[in-house]
């Protein structure tokens, strides 16, 4: 599939039990700065496990395009030879990201204080998104950002020759302008610091840890404030990237809306500032269990076994929460139909500034497959419908946004009638295993022919 080309069209339909092991693809967060750091590291680091979807492999190449050596070994090995903090060469060719904020944003953070120039694109759907949140922040380094109307790509960032260090709070909760802000912070002198008053997930900073750089994180009054002190030199590593807890999502949201499922989800992570949907279907009385809870290159990793579960009901999710489950609203307003009474979701602007405004996405799609759901800037309740009450049977948009079209296809297996959706090429950026892999659990999801 890909996100770029042609429109698939994708149906999913009632199917009956889901049963097995989903082997979910490596974490998408964790390849992405994997890649970054290894390209600004001095010498080889080797990962496994690399997601290589299309987001992860436009990463790859502007890594190459900014100089460093980035070898596939297949099977999910990879090798990057870094340049060194500092060490990035001018790109000869605008760089597209395709359809990653998170590739974009940290790539121009990363370069935002060597003194090159860079032009970056991306496809319709990151075009239209907002990158000020970055421009802002990494202007107080001193590097100059000039795009389209509004802050968006196309997009020249010139870097700063002589970086000066930062104090910077970050508006909104929002880990990719926080690492964005860090990783331009590496090439500064002194130290950035970096306040943030929810947390977001915290793999940037682990990261920079391991890969040698002085980092601390100190809860305060003020918020969440992170040090970092500036030119060192990160010293290359060895990553094993756990499977990604966003990903998991979906075969387990399938497993326990879809009557006698029992599907088991080895190795994902669970850092506690991503693992909020998890904590949030066992509220909703969901059968998730975790097993064999472990620890893999400092990140906590388990097998997630997800069973039907006949009797969910609505919740009002802990506001304090979204941070930790931002990219999972869209499947959990979906099992939200299959629970009986309301869910109730705030505190989550951030999604309408995603790939596309999942809210107004998911909402739209939920209500032509007879579900009804209110919303409002920052908030949306789904009134659920409870076990076996979702009519289903609609075509829903997916707006160039491999979650909602993911979500829909969820919708599709628990549903009185098959959910369809206008595009799954964007899956491929996140999942691209994502259909063999439901077919195996038994899911019905195909490509439809028109």
């Amino acid at each position: 599939m890909s996100g770029h080309g042609t429109p698939i069209p994708m149906t999913s339909s009632p199917c009956g039990p889901l049963s097995g092991e989903a082997h979910v693809p490596g974490d998408k967060s964790i390849s992405h700065r994997s890649l970054i750091l290894g390209a600004m590291a001095v010498g080889e680091t080797r990962i496994s496990g690399l997601l290589e979807g299309e987001d992860v492999l436009d990463t790859a190449k502007a890594m190459r395009a900014f100089g460093a050596e980035v070898t596939e070994h297949g099977q999910g090995n990879w090798t990057v030879h870094g340049v060194g903090v500092g060490g990035f060469a001018e790109p000869d060719n605008v760089i597209d990201c395709g359809n990653s904020g998170t590739g974009v944003r940290l790539i121009m953070g990363a370069m935002a204080t060597t003194g090159i120039s860079a032009t970056f694109t991306g496809d319709a759907s990151l075009n239209k998104r907002p990158m000020a949140r970055v421009t802002d922040p990494i202007a107080l380094f001193g590097a100059r950002a000039v795009g389209r109307s509004g802050g968006r790509l196309p997009m020249t960032i010139v870097g700063a020759a002589d970086p000066v260090p930062v104090r910077y709070t970050v508006p909104m909760p929002s880990a990719q302008v926080k690492s964005a802000v860090l990783l331009a912070g590496l090439n500064a002198p002194g130290k950035t610091v970096v306040i943030e008053k929810e947390a977001t997930r915290d793999h940037t900073e682990r990261m920079l840890a391991g890969f040698g750089a002085e980092i601390t994180v100190e809860d305060t009054d003020e918020g969440r404030v992170i040090t970092l002190t500036g030119q060192p030199e990160l010293k290359p590593q060895t990553i094993v990237v756990p499977r990604d807890p966003s990903s998991a999502a979906f075969p387990v949201c399938a497993a326990i809306i879809t009557p006698g499922s029992d599907v088991l989800v080895p190795n994902i992570g669970l850092n506690p500032t991503r693992a909020g949907l998890f904590t949030t279907l066992r509220e909703m009385g969901a059968d998730l269990v975790y097993e064999n809870e472990r620890k893999e290159g400092g990140e906590p990793v388990a097998d997630l076994r997800a069973r039907f579960s006949p009797d969910l009901k609505g919740i009002e999710v802990d506001p304090a929460r979204a941070a930790s489950m931002i990219d999972e609203y869209p499947v959990l307003s979906v099992v939200a139909s299959f629970a009986k009474g309301d869910t109730v979701m705030r505190g989550v602007k951030e999604l309408r500034v995603k790939e596309s405004d999942r809210i107004d996405a998911m909402a739209t799609g939920l209500r032509l497959n007879g579900v009804a759901v209110d919303e409002g800037e920052d908030w949306w309740i789904v009134h659920g419908l409870g076990h076996g009450n979702v009519p289903g049977g609609a075509t829903c948009a997916s707006h160039l946004d491999h979650r909602i079209a993911m979500s829909f296809m969820v919708m599709g297996m628990a549903a009185q009638q098959p959910v369809s959706v206008d595009d799954g090429s964007p899956i491929a950026t996140s999942f691209p295993i994502f259909e063999p892999l439901m077919a195996k659990l038994g899911a019905k999801v195909e490509r439809t022919v028109s």
